[in-house]
């Protein structure tokens, strides 16, 4: 396991650093920080606070996912999933939070809204020109290849 520095600061004093809950975790939880009960109804999407900034190294990214449990029992998912946090980004975190179910669903201050993951950044060079190698598939798109 590869453990990197990432720094934070609260922008509200509420908010609540982001936890791994069991030693192997991939992600952290991040939490909600807000006023007052917000109600996401049906097909609704709002931004939700955490009250975090975090600085990010170079040469990584933080993405927001859904967290299952919350997708499974109440609906609620991250809309731009994964949601990435540059490495240069220095503001604050929120998340997409979007409601997938047939009834309101109630977001509570310090409710376990998504997870946090650090991943590494891959960056291309792009050449114009030529494309060096074809494939039997080619350019065949979205369902060429008869599976689902």
């Amino acid at each position: 396991m590869i453990k990197v520095r990432v720094g934070y600061m609260k922008i509200d004093e509420r908010a609540e650093i982001p936890e791994y809950q069991t030693e192997g975790a991939a992600g952290c939880d991040l939490k909600a920080c807000i006023d007052e009960v917000v109600i996401l109804g049906p097909g609704e999407t709002r931004l939700i606070s955490t009250g975090l900034s975090i600085e990010v190294p170079d040469g990584y990214e933080a993405q927001v996912r859904p967290r299952s449990g919350l997708a499974m029992k109440k609906g609620i998912t991250v809309l731009n999933s994964p949601g990435t946090i540059d490495s240069d980004y220095r503001g604050p975190v929120g998340v997409l939070l979007h409601n997938t179910s047939p009834s309101g669903v109630d977001i509570f201050h310090g409710e376990r809204i998504a997870q946090l993951v650090i991943a590494p950044v891959v960056q291309a060079n792009f050449e114009e020109g030529f494309i060096e190698k074809d494939t039997e598939r080619g350019a065949g798109g979205f369902g060429s290849t008869g599976k689902y």
